[in-house]
């Protein structure tokens, strides 16, 4: 029969194990779960960045609206330029350019409307979710804001943001790794999170995963 000091010991092994081991694989396990998140929504924001780009197209601005942004992907349109005919061989020979053949009607530019959800997306593409977070059982939007800035020689440029913290990106994760990740991103002055866009600076939409 083993003594009581003999079953302590192997307690104590039991537990020294699940320690060592513990410590080991929550950081692996959380870096998985962290990447499969983050891939989902970066995915996310790199959809609201075309949407946004085709709304500025058409309006001049982007939008910090969803309401807005969603309504424009799904019924507006946005113009296609069609060019029907080409430069052949003799007409180049001629001296032509495309412009003269489009004056003399050899060459026809016609513009058409398309829808921007078709165009965009896919007509399945479920629009009424790209304002939210990705992450399952919370239903968390991102953060949308658009405004104009004026840059240091004087220009003024429209710019969005759409961002999502790393509380909710994270969200059920290890609580401790997530507060670790957050004061690493501040400590070298980045945003714990995910965005695409600023609000203070042009930076022609970058995401700040790129």
């Amino acid at each position: 029969m083993k003594t009581a000091i003999q079953i302590a010991l192997v307690a104590i092994a039991i537990v020294l194990g699940y320690l060592i081991y513990n410590s080991v694989q929550r950081p692996i396990d959380f870096e998985k779960a962290k990447k499969e998140r983050y891939d989902a929504t970066v995915q996310r924001l790199k959809d609201i960045r075309k949407a946004q780009l085709a709304y500025k197209d058409v309006n001049g601005k982007f939008t910090g609206s969803w309401d807005t942004l969603i309504n424009f992907v799904k019924h507006d349109s946005l113009p296609l330029v069609r060019k029907i005919g080409m430069l052949t061989d003799s007409m180049i020979e001629a001296g032509w350019n495309e412009e003269t053949a489009i004056k003399k009607g050899a060459i026809i530019r016609d513009t058409i409307r398309i829808n921007v959800l078709d165009t965009l997306f896919g007509r399945t593409y479920p629009i009424e979710q790209i304002k939210y977070v990705p992450v399952q059982d919370t239903i968390a939007e991102f953060h949308l804001g658009a405004t104009i800035i004026t840059t240091g020689s004087g220009i003024q440029v429209p710019v969005f943001e759409a961002k999502a913290h790393n509380n909710t990106i994270l969200k059920n994760l290890d609580h401790q790794l997530v507060i670790n990740l957050n004061d690493q991103r501040r400590a070298n002055e980045k945003y714990p999170g995910l965005k695409v866009g600023s609000l203070t600076e042009a930076n022609n939409n970058a995401g700040n995963w790129e």
